[in-house]
Order: structure tokens, then C-alpha cells, then sequence
């Protein structure tokens, strides 16, 4: 029951140490080299080659640069593929994810700006779990519903006609500064509550609030386009314009109502959370007065079932994962078999699911699109990903073998087509509502 270490204790695991050639050669290889690349394992190359059995053509990849948009690029690239098909658009075609980057934060921190005025008024502290929670602040991140609401409340467009800035591509700056203002508006919120209990008072702080902020995203984002025209070539080398569009009726027109037929699915495996169930996750948002993010949970089996579905029939699907493990981004690889640290240091780091999302080991912080799957047997064997890191990779696809794929998937956005009745159904339940920092949450930091 000893629980402090002692120096005698240092210097017999100091002897042991020293006996074990093992440990030398690796210290020695450690010594100048990455610590992944040492611990690389080559014995399932079968799991890093580039042939799927279902593939579907896509256009060239993008790069969200120094941001954490991956959910919005890659539910752009979902959009864009709709569109490419319909107009059967030739060569590089992008909406504009600074346009909806530019709303995000906007809407972001007036739902922030929100939950502190609900959690001031229901006599929450400053130290309490929820408000820490809010004032850790606004990040890149999101949800496919997110996504959701910004695009049919704002639209979207091309991003020829609303580019990119150094600011947008590299946001640390812009968000350290708003966060530091959403921390000041949350003292000032609880001081002026404190003294007068009038929640209208509030409301004048986060107009001002509100302001600063615009100010900030329109200043290092750029004012976004009321109007705009489109231009593209087809397939045929045919050119196209389509003048005087606002971004609302170039989104209604092509995509509307379709964004809806998408639905987030989930494989969460955990006690808390049960198969057939939906979710939602609480100060999880971002358009106030919008549809909650909204989970359907599901085994992955079925899970796995639909993707491929969805594959067959050419079409590309939005998904969220951890990739912060297992990867290399020089072969463009994620395999949880390709790093063995068991043989160097005995170390037993096997979870399964449940408890990689209990003991956080594992949670979504990165979203894609697969866009093909190897099967053998009519079994999955290897995915192909479309990233949104630029040509890192293989030209900016990566491959996720079917391990790793199981075991650090967590959602999808599925059509409504492909679901049965009983999962229909679970659609129209009320969602239960999970606390703030439930690791299905995580993709929105």
C-alpha cells in the first residue's frame, strides 16, 4: 500500500532498465528519429493498398489549412458533389466554406452568449461544470446538423465568388480574441444580474456584445456577397453563367429541401446510450432557435450496411471520427495495426469502444467523406477517405482499414431512403438530452 516511490525504487527499475538490451537499441533509435516512425509495423501491407472493390468519383480534394472547419469542408463537399452531378461540372468546383465559417462564428457566439444568460439566471455560479464549460469558448468545430442550419438559414455559394482569407484559413487569432470578449461579457453578465436581477439588462450587454463580434468575423473573414453569379464549364467544355443569385436562392435551387433527407447516425456502444435511441447533447448548437443536434444510435453493423448502400449507389458520405491515433499522413493511412508499441514497452493499451468513449480515449475530432470501400466476401476490408488536408496522403485521399474504421468511427450522415421503419420511426422521438461534455459532443469544440 507504499504510495509514494522511493529512490531505491528508481535505482533497482534504473538496473533493469540498463540489463534489458531491447530498451538500448530503442533509446539509441528514438534518439533522432519520430517516435511513431520507430514503432512503424509493416506486417499487414495488405491494409495500405489503394484498390477498392466500390469507388466513387469525386472532384479534386481541398484544404482547410490552419483551421478546424474539417466538418464544414467536408459537409461542403457532400453539397458540391450534388451539385457537380446536376450540373455535370467540369474540373475544380468548391463552395464557399468561408461564407459559412463567416456565419458559424457569428451564430456561435450569440448561442454562447445565450447559454450564459439561461445558466446566469437559473443561479448557476461561475465555477459550475455547464458555465465552465461554455466559457472554455467557441471553436472551429461542429455538427452535420450545424451545418444544417447555417446553410438553409444563409445559403451558400461558390467560393470563387467569396474566397478565402489569411485570417480564415489560420483562426487562432480571431477566436482567442472573441473568446476573451465572450469571458468578459459573461463577468459583466453576472455582476449586473447580481445587482439588479433584471435579465433585460443582459440583453443590452450581448447586443453589444453582438456587435463586437460581427465586427471582428466581417473584418478578418470579409463581407460576404448579397448577390453573385455563377460560372462554370460542363463536361462538354460548354460555358454557363447564371447571373444575380443570392446565396439563398442558389442554395434552394440547387440542394433545398435534399439537406433534410440527411440524417447524423451513431454507433455508441456505451451503457448510458441505447440502440434505436436518438440524442442530443446540451449547449451543443449554434443558430438559436434551430433544429438541436439530433443522433440516431446504431449497432455498427448497420451502420457499416448503410454506407455501403449509400456507396453503390455513387454517393459520397459524411462522417465523423478520432483520427488523433495510428496515423500516417505521408502514406495517407489510419491502421490501429500498423503501430506496435506492445513488442518495445508491454504495454496492454487495448479498449474496446465503450471504453475508449468512457475513460476518453477515444472521441470524434475530425470529419470526411468516404468515398469508396474494398470488399472481399462481400466484407469490408479497407476505406477510402477524402480528406480535406490538401495532397497530404495520396493526393489527399487516405485509406482507413476496416480495424481501425470499427473502432474510431462514431457517426455518419445517412439518407432517410436507406432506413427501415423501425428506424424511421425512432426519428420522431423526442431526443434525451445529454450533458454538455458527452464525448458525441466533441466534434463541435
Amino acid at each position: 500500500m507504499k504510495k509514494e516511490l522511493t529512490l531505491e525504487e528508481m535505482n533497482q527499475s534504473r538496473k533493469k532498465y540498463l540489463k534489458n538490451e531491447k530498451f538500448t537499441v530503442l533509446r539509441h533509435a528514438l534518439a533522432n528519429n519520430p517516435f511513431n516512425t520507430v514503432f512503424v509495423s509493416k506486417d499487414n501491407p495488405e491494409n495500405s493498398n489503394f484498390t477498392f472493390s466500390i469507388e466513387v468519383e469525386t472532384l479534386p480534394v481541398t484544404n482547410q489549412q490552419k483551421s478546424g472547419r474539417c466538418w464544414i469542408f467536408s459537409a461542403s463537399n457532400i453539397l458540391r458533389e450534388i451539385i457537380a452531378k446536376k450540373l455535370n461540372i467540369k474540373g475544380q468546383f468548391e463552395i464557399s466554406q468561408n461564407f459559412i465559417a463567416y456565419y458559424d462564428k457569428i451564430e456561435k457566439y450569440n448561442y454562447s452568449a445565450e447559454a450564459i444568460i439561461d445558466l446566469i439566471t437559473k443561479g448557476a455560479k461561475h465555477d459550475d461544470r455547464k458555465m465552465a464549460f461554455v466559457l472554455g469558448g467557441v471553436g472551429d468545430g461542429g455538427q452535420w446538423q450545424m451545418y444544417v442550419e447555417l446553410v438553409k438559414k444563409y445559403g451558400i455559394c461558390p467560393k470563387a465568388n467569396f474566397p478565402e482569407t489569411a485570417q480564415s484559413n489560420a483562426t487562432y487569432g480571431s477566436n482567442s480574441l472573441c473568446n476573451a470578449a465572450l469571458r468578459k461579457f459573461a463577468s459583466d453578465a453576472f455582476k449586473a444580474y447580481e445587482a439588479h436581477h433584471n435579465i433585460e439588462e443582459l440583453y443590452v450587454l450581448k447586443e453589444d456584445f453582438n456587435r463586437r463580434i460581427y465586427n471582428v468575423f466581417t473584418t478578418c473573414f470579409g463581407v460576404p456577397p448579397e448577390k453573385f453569379d455563377f460560372e462554370y464549364v460542363d463536361k462538354k467544355d460548354k460555358y454557363h453563367i447564371e447571373k444575380n443569385l443570392t446565396p439563398k436562392k442558389f442554395f434552394d435551387k440547387y440542394i433545398g429541401e435534399e439537406i433534410d433527407k440527411l440524417v447524423s447516425m451513431i454507433h455508441a456502444p456505451t451503457k448510458d446510450k441505447k440502440y434505436g435511441k436518438t440524442y442530443t447533447i446540451e449547449y451543443v448548437g449554434n443558430v438559436v432557435g434551430g433544429k438541436p443536434v439530433t443522433h440516431l444510435n446504431s449497432d455498427f453493423d448497420r451502420l457499416e450496411e448503410l454506407i455501403i448502400q449509400t456507396l453503390k449507389d455513387k454517393e459520397i458520405v459524411w462522417f465523423g471520427s478520432d483520427v488523433g491515433c495510428f496515423g500516417d499522413r505521408e502514406l495517407g493511412l489510419w491502421d490501429d495495426k500498423s503501430y506496435d508499441y506492445q513488442s518495445a514497452f508491454e504495454m496492454n493499451l487495448e479498449f474496446d469502444k465503450a471504453e475508449m468513449l468512457d475513460f476518453s480515449q477515444a472521441a470524434m475530432n475530425h470529419a470526411m467523406c468516404i468515398t469508396g470501400v474494398d470488399l472481399i466476401n462481400n466484407k469490408p476490408v479497407r476505406w477510402k477517405i477524402e480528406n480535406s488536408w490538401g495532397e497530404s496522403g495520396n493526393k489527399g485521399f487516405y485509406i482507413m482499414s476496416e480495424s481501425f474504421f470499427r473502432n474510431f468511427v462514431f457517426q455518419v450522415a445517412i439518407r432517410k431512403k436507406y432506413l427501415n421503419e423501425v428506424e424511421l420511426k425512432a426519428l420522431e422521438q423526442v431526443p434525451e438530452l445529454l450533458p454538455p461534455w458527452d464525448p458525441f459532443g466533441t466534434l463541435a469544440d
